[in-house]
């Protein structure tokens, strides 16, 4: 099979060539015909995490090993599958979006259908190889969901775009739909959090972000406030469009700067949901968490009940489609820099030729 995956951290994806896996035990081989370029995968290329006072936290020692083919968001194809996988329902070219949030298959965190959350990972496109490639191997047919009729570029980023605000979101609920939800980042993370909210009949929508073309995207999408965060005082610029301190904020950034306005944004009671792993350090007064009962949360991914109930959701028609640009595998590294450089409004997402 072939491959376009970091071969050194920080330098341009290579082409490379890999014996194409013969699925055994309960795995799943599909050819791969989608793969969205997600900001994460930005972190998994520089190698690193930014943990702000205590330094970098290097991607090799949580055991991600090079070369790598990256790429969580994977729809494709039903090839062929081992001989101990539960193969009722499934047929060679059926067309599935991929769970990636794999683990040990084996602990009560796996056998609960909560993957993302095993003590010993192995996402794929993160521990092994994933979709920048024309093959990939699903663990198990449970972490299989049918795309159906949906357009399958968009169904490819509900495996980390959506799954993420969809649990995200459940983390705040139940809200009035009236009462402001603030949502911090208006990149592919941020369209698919107001398409989940309006989906769920939220009404009250506030977007904050650096860029105005992507607020501008965020409000033709549904959000009904946007803030410009350009300076010192964005935390009194979104109380002033939410009305007052808000009950929920869900920081799809989560760096220094993100976390300091959004905690400064919250009433009592009020949940702060951290999601992204832009980097940094929260620094925060410690005494006003419990006077005024505060809850700050991380959020990671989510699980493959999640995707199915998502995807559920979608079929459905309910759930909006967000902007997606499509390019070819062969052109995962230029995809890549168009997302660093902050060129992307939705989703890219790599498609085989």
């Amino acid at each position: 099979m072939r491959a376009w995956a970091v071969i050194e951290t920080g330098k341009p994806l290579q082409e490379i060539e890999l014996p194409t896996p013969e699925p055994t035990g309960k795995q799943v081989l599909l050819e791969i015909t989608h793969a969205g370029v997600c900001h994460s995968d930005l972190h998994i290329w520089e190698g690193e995490y930014d943990l702000g006072s205590r330094g970098k936290m290097r991607l090799t020692d949580r055991g991600v090993t090079l070369p790598l083919a990256m790429g969580h968001e994977i729809v494709g194809r039903v090839l062929k599958w081992g001989p101990e996988a539960n193969a009722a329902g499934l047929k060679v070219g059926d067309h599935m979006i991929v769970f990636p949030w794999v683990g040990c298959g084996t602990c009560a965190k796996c056998l609960a259908d909560e993957d993302n959350m095993c003590l010993t990972p192995r996402s794929l496109g993160v521990y092994q190889h994933g979709g920048y490639a024309t093959h990939v191997l699903a663990p198990e047919p449970r972490h299989l969901v049918p795309v159906g009729s949906l357009d399958p570029a968009l169904a490819a980023t509900y495996a980390c775009s959506g799954i993420t605000v969809f649990s995200a979101i459940n983390k705040v609920m139940p809200m009035d739909p009236d009462d402001p939800i603030v949502l911090v980042g208006a990149g592919g993370l941020g369209l698919n959090a107001i398409a989940v909210l309006k989906a769920k009949g939220h009404r009250r929508i506030v977007v904050v972000d650096v860029a105005q073309a992507k607020l501008d995207a965020a409000k033709a999408a549904g959000a009904t406030d946007t803030v410009l965060a350009n300076g010192p005082d964005t935390a009194k610029a979104i109380m002033a469009a939410a009305d007052g301190a808000v009950g929920a904020i869900i920081d799809l950034v989560n760096g220094t700067e993100t976390a300091r306005f959004a905690f400064e944004s919250l009433r009592k009671g009020g949940k702060l949901i951290q999601v992204g792993l832009f980097g940094g350090e929260m620094n925060i007064p410690l005494p006003l968490v419990p006077i005024r009962a505060l809850t700050i949360q991380g959020s990671y991914v989510g699980n493959v009940k999640e995707l199915c109930e998502l995807v559920g959701i979608a079929a459905s028609g309910a759930l909006p489609a967000i902007p997606i640009t499509t390019m070819p595998l062969n052109q995962a590294d230029a995809a890549l820099n168009r997302l660093k450089d902050g060129k992307v409004v939705g989703r890219i997402v790599l498609t085989a030729a």
